[in-house]
């Protein structure tokens, strides 16, 4: 956000930097965050807040017990926001500011290892009927109506099959 702050993204977390004054000290900022709000300023020589840089409802909410702030090389905020919803992009931080194309998004790798077990055996199937399609094989659930349908001729040699239209 131009002249504000800029901001990554992982479906975990928000990352936020802004930029600070030479040698500002954590007792020189007032940071507030909540579950849906963000606000920061620095403080001016009196102790007094000075205008907030940031002072906005966030676009989401966000895990605020797993949120921190730190400052680095005494001339950024560094801001780690946990988003609720872990599965989902944000479009922006703070409700107001310039959206994203979430469509632009490349998402990190993951490994198969990282997923719930179910989600993991939905994702395993799902790659082994499009290997099977790439190579012109049925996938698991056309093979398995076609064993299904074996079964029964087998079942049933006095049937005659041979002009059934099966599809």
């Amino acid at each position: 956000v131009p002249g504000k702050y800029t901001w990554t993204q992982t479906l975990a977390e928000l990352s936020v930097t802004i930029p600070l004054p030479p040698n500002t000290r954590a007792k020189d900022l007032k940071v507030v965050m909540s579950k849906k709000h963000l606000k920061v300023s620095l403080k001016n020589n009196d102790h007094h807040e000075n205008a907030p840089q940031i002072d906005a409802p966030l676009t989401k909410p966000i895990i605020l017990d797993d949120s921190f702030w730190t400052i680095e090389d005494s001339s950024r905020l560094v801001l780690t926001l946990q988003k609720s919803n872990q599965m989902e992009w944000w479009d922006a931080v703070c409700e107001g500011d310039p959206t994203i194309n979430l469509q632009k998004i490349v998402p990190e790798n993951s490994n198969l290892s990282d997923l719930d077990g179910e989600t993991r055996q939905t994702v395993e199937k799902m790659m082994y009927d499009q290997r099977q399609k790439a190579l012109g094989l049925p996938t698991a659930e056309e093979q398995k109506k076609f064993d299904i349908l074996e079964k029964f001729k087998a079942a049933h040699p006095e049937m005659d099959f041979s002009n059934a239209k099966i599809s």
